[in-house]
């Protein structure tokens, strides 16, 4: 998803069907298991499924597209002599335009192979940036 791109509610825009779209996006979701990159989109995405308009189906087609173009990219778990654990957190201040809440991005290395991600809506409206980040952060190394 394009950093440029922000999801709402589109409230006059056109419904489409909801069947169809809550399947792209259940297929989306099987497939951040394998493929992390997609995840913030496909979370962002998957916000709206009760009411889904063209403009988020268009979004969501936008992710199949780049998942077609990128087949070959893959996970890799090299050997290595590392054990070094390392956490990394981001946060997307005020985001999400419906509430304006903030989304916490984590990932955790072992020495350079990626053992875990995730990302979540945080549960409060942050004030700041550094508020945001400060949230993530401690949410990380929970």
């Amino acid at each position: 998803m394009s950093i440029s791109v922000k999801l709402d509610l589109d409230e006059d825009g056109v419904e489409v069907n909801q069947t169809m779209y809550r399947g792209i996006i259940r297929s989306l979701l099987y497939l951040t298991a394998s493929k992390p990159n997609i995840i913030f989109s496909v979370r962002m995405h998957a916000r709206f499924q009760a009411a889904p308009k063209e403009s988020h189906l268009k979004a969501a087609k936008r992710i199949l597209r780049y998942l077609k173009e990128t087949q070959d990219l893959v996970l890799s778990y090299p050997t290595c002599d590392s054990l070094d654990l390392i956490g990394l957190a981001n946060a997307d201040y005020a985001g999400f335009l419906v509430d304006r809440k903030s989304t916490s991005g984590m990932s955790r290395f072992l020495g350079s192979s990626l053992i875990s991600w995730g990302i979540k809506k945080q549960n409060s409206v942050a004030l700041s940036t550094a508020e945001a980040e400060y949230v993530v952060v401690a949410s990380c190394c929970a």
